[in-house]
């Protein structure tokens, strides 16, 4: 293996690049005109740093951080990693037991919060969770529920009761000892857990993902590369800060090309193909509705997309159509994507912005360097061959320290030898190109016989009436599953029945494969990332058969 791209812990490298281009702009908000070049953000950051150490911040001190994308919520990020303590990114869409059990599993110290996300008020959950924060000393919280949970930090300008905001902490920072901080920073290493990400809990509790500055600022090093990421790229970031999506593969690609975040608060499509054409965009993230809700916008042919050449499409699967059209409308012929998890830092594959077009659509591309992959029979962990069905796994820098107080999940998912197991089925051709067929438990067992929900999806989106479409189990007493189809149309398909995609299906595709049932959705059950929630399908085609049977 060749060496890697950085052996420097996150706040050192960054610090390296603003020295290098102190005078380019590193972050702007288009919708505000809110600008910041590397050396004003870094300013910045050492000043949050600084006041966090002055509140009672340690190096080891988990730090959460509750909000959506706004300017601050890399302040924090840069902050504590440069200071060795590890930031615990919460799920904005988290409501008061979510909040309860990773406020306590995390063993938190501190959280940053803004006021509210689309209907939740932050602020009621925390006095909930929290009472005691009104009458304690700040800094000095004694929780009943929160043993370890110090102190409560507003992010933004206005003042709670019980919370320090972040024009205080940067003011104290100000007056913090700079050769005390420089100690603090210097004993931080590459291997330090500074990045706690909790995975979406499909199954049982969220698991804390630890992961450090070797793991994601090398992992974003390689996204970028695959890309042809340089200094001057200006990626357009609408994907969640509290997913990897967010932090690695666009936080880490860009700074460690030197390149430009275009920051939205969270995904809008008019303000996404706005803000492409203001700054002239050259790289766009999203999932596959993301980049259907632009493409879709009434208004989305009024703008300019010239400047695109590259991004990812990733998150959940990739429908080819909704890739053929992002390369012809939006000008993305480099368009890429990746396949990893968040146990991976998250990933380890992906296609480049130059491989031929039926490697773009049909694979997620070779592995990284520095990462070992390979795919076994799930059932006896032999590898299999070219062409062959199996669980992929992967070896290298990027594979998580292990979950959060979860010594038992953490053997179960990587082995004594350093193997992640990922739970997805994959095949790799003989150029190394690598297809994700679906996932262990998410495939199909109807009589016996394993149906690949990915097949399914990729036929179906080949009849005109098919805008988006997932394939999932429905529970059955006779076959133990059977196939079910959940598709949001095309406009002007309205008459469409579910006969006429059984008709569709029926002689093109084995009788087995056939959906048993067609259920025509408005949306998709999604996390906040933008993932598809699959497992929530077969539970919702239990109610709507429920409700045909009354009717």
């Amino acid at each position: 293996m060749s060496e890697l791209f950085t052996e420097l812990p996150l706040g050192k490298f960054f610090e390296s690049q603003v020295e290098k281009q102190p005078d380019h702009e590193f972050i702007i908000y288009p919708d505000r005109n809110l600008r910041f070049t590397y050396k004003e953000f870094n300013d910045r950051v050492d000043n949050l740093a600084k006041g966090l150490l002055h509140i009672g911040i340690e190096k080891g001190d988990h730090v959460g951080i509750w909000a959506k994308n706004v300017p601050e919520w890399l302040t924090y990020m840069f902050a504590t990693a440069k200071i060795g303590a590890t930031i615990v990114t919460v799920n904005t869409a988290y409501q008061t037991h979510e909040l309860e059990y990773v406020l306590r599993q995390s063993d938190m110290k501190a959280i940053a919060m803004t006021d509210e996300f689309r209907g939740t008020n932050y602020l009621d959950v925390m006095h909930e969770l929290v009472p005691e924060m009104l009458t304690s000393e700040r800094g000095n919280l004694v929780s009943e529920k929160f043993p370890c949970l110090k102190t409560i930090i507003h992010v933004g300008q206005e003042k709670h009761r019980g919370m320090y905001n972040t024009n205080e902490l940067l003011l104290l920072g100000m007056n913090y000892d700079d050769d005390e901080y420089q100690k603090v920073k210097d004993s931080v290493s590459q291997y330090d857990v500074i990045n706690m990400q909790y995975t979406s809990g499909t199954e049982g509790f969220p698991k804390g993902v630890m992961l450090t500055s070797r793991n994601i600022v090398n992992d974003g090093y390689y996204i970028g590369e695959n890309m042809y990421y340089t200094e001057k790229d200006r990626l357009l970031l609408q994907v969640p800060l509290f997913h990897c999506f967010g932090t690695v593969l666009g936080v880490m690609a860009v700074i460690t090309h030197g390149a430009t975040m275009v920051m939205l608060e969270e995904y809008d499509p008019l303000l996404a193909i706005s803000s492409i054409q203001k700054e002239k965009c050259t790289s766009v993230y999203g999932v596959p509705t993301m980049f259907i809700g632009m493409m879709n916008h009434p208004m989305f042919d009024m703008f300019d997309m010239s400047s695109l050449r590259t991004g990812i499409m990733a998150g959940s699967t990739c429908p080819v159509e909704t890739m053929k059209d992002a390369i012809e409308k939006m000008n993305m012929k480099g368009i890429t994507s990746v396949y990893g998890l968040t146990e991976a830092a998250p990933g380890f594959t992906q296609t480049k912005a130059d491989d031929p077009f039926d490697k773009k659509i049909h694979t997620v591309g070779r592995k990284f360097p520095n990462i070992e992959v390979k795919i076994v029979d799930p059932d006896t962990g032999e590898e299999v061959g070219v062409g062959e069905k199996g669980e992929i796994m992967c070896r290298g820098f990027n594979v998580m320290k292990g979950y959060y107080n979860m010594p038992e999940k953490t053997a179960e998912t990587i082995t004594p030898d350093g193997w992640l197991h990922t739970g997805d089925l994959a095949t790799v051709d003989e150029e190394g190109y690598y297809a994700i067929v679906g996932r262990i438990k998410d495939m199909i067992i109807r009589g016996g016989e394993n149906i690949y929900p990915r097949e399914i999806e990729e036929f179906l989106f080949t009849h005109e009436c098919v805008r988006d479409v997932q394939v999932a189990g429905i529970p059955d007493e006779k076959y133990g599953e059977i196939v079910g189809a959940f598709i949001i149309k095309e406009e002007g398909y309205e008459d469409i029945t579910e006969s006429d995609i059984r008709d569709f299906s029926i002689g093109k595709i084995a009788r087995y494969k056939v959906p048993k049932h067609v259920f025509f959705l408005d949306e998709f059950p999604l996390t906040t990332s933008g993932k598809i929630q699959k497992y929530k399908l077969g539970d919702i085609a239990l109610e709507l058969l429920e409700k045909r049977n009354q009717e």
